[in-house]
């Protein structure tokens, strides 16, 4: 199939195409059966009757599924999400100051709001000289997102941990957009969100190397969260990162992208990837000459296909991103730019026909 095709507008829409997997991805049928599993033995975790306890085994059980998934060596939270998750290590992780980066998502932002926000270069890189400057104070927490959920950045988080570990400080890495995809970076504490990968909305889990490095709140999860777990939901998490294993997207299914970037680079307009420092495969930001991400994000959605403008946490505002004003992107350009991700019920044929739906409103 060429990357041209007839006009979108006389195209009858049989199916949506859904290219905001950076929000929220299909759940995978894997998932579906275990919560299934979970839910016809459903009971409290926490009660002590025959019930409970059957739940309590089957929670367990997830429990050492994740961590075998992602090998992972420490302990597993389960929680309601990234979030949360977030929440819990930037509260109540036993470190001085909170250092953030102004990239980070929104949940990291927002759960430290007094942290000091360091700038990144213009390719989206943590600066690491500056991050050595900032480090200095008595043991920080320094909280680095993995993967960019709006840029599909990955940062250097073995020279990062270096620097980190170097001063005595903990590594909280937000890996939402990374777990299930790649291998979990050197951290202390990282953040995972099971709907990114497939598994159900709603769940969660922050990954700790020792509860030693949180202040406990009482309650479940061995006194370090409150409120009932959701034990289906954690088998379905744990069957997602387990399909994760056999590959989360096939190579060729992403292969279009390559003669579009080609035809972007072509007309003007903006390839993001080729600005960043380590670009991934499942977020690409792209930049349209002469049309703005607000029409876009509307011309597509009568298309057919489901993009977003932004962070999805923040999209709905239809405001310039603020990831990309802190990479000092021209705003001209960061005004023209739309975010597409990829997740792994993605098939070719869709990232075909974003292609030349993107191409045709290019030459409109």
């Amino acid at each position: 199939m060429s990357i041209k095709s007839q006009s979108f507008r006389a195209r009858t829409i049989a199916n949506r195409i859904y290219l905001d997997h950076a929000a929220t991805t299909p759940l995978h049928p894997a998932a579906h059966a275990a919560m299934e599993e979970g839910l016809a033995h459903w009971a409290n975790p926490s009660s002590p009757h025959a019930e409970g306890r059957k739940a309590r085994r089957l929670l367990e059980d997830a429990r050492e599924r994740v961590k075998k998934a992602l090998g992972w060596d420490g302990e597993v939270i389960f929680t309601s999400g990234a979030s949360e998750a977030a929440a819990l290590a930037l509260g109540h992780a036993k470190a001085g100051a909170r250092l953030v980066n102004t990239v980070e998502h929104d949940c990291i932002l927002q759960a430290a709001p007094q942290a000091e926000q360091l700038p990144v270069l213009g390719n989206g890189a943590v600066d690491h000289e500056n991050l050595a400057e900032a480090v200095w104070r008595e043991r920080p927490l320094v909280a680095v997102q993995h993967v960019n959920s709006e840029t599909g950045n990955r940062q250097d988080l073995a020279a990062i941990a270096a620097i980190t570990h170097g001063e005595g400080g903990l590594l909280l890495v937000d890996c939402a957009q990374s777990a299930g995809k790649f291998d979990l970076p050197p951290c202390d504490m990282a953040i995972v969100s099971a709907h990114k990968f497939g598994g159900p909305i709603g769940s969660g889990a922050l990954l700790v190397k020792d509860y030693a490095m949180l202040e406990p709140l009482g309650g479940q999860e061995r006194g370090y969260r409150r409120g009932t777990e959701n034990m289906p939901a954690s088998l379905g998490m744990a069957a997602a990162l387990e399909a994760c294993a056999d590959g989360y997207l096939a190579p060729d299914v992403l292969e279009p992208l390559d003669a579009l970037a080609g035809e972007c680079r072509r007309i003007g307009g903006t390839w993001l990837s080729d600005r960043l420092a380590d670009p991934t495969r499942y977020i690409r930001a792209i930049a349209m000459p002469a049309m703005s991400a607000t029409a876009q994000v509307m011309r597509f959605d009568m298309a057919g296909i489901a993009i977003s403008q932004g962070s999805a946490c923040s999209s709905g505002t239809m405001k310039t991103s603020r990831v990309l004003e802190a990479m000092a992107l021209d705003p001209a350009i960061a005004a023209n730019t739309i975010r597409v991700s990829f997740g792994w019920s993605t098939t070719r044929a869709e990232v075909e026909r974003f292609c030349a739906v993107w191409l045709e409103l290019a030459d409109a």
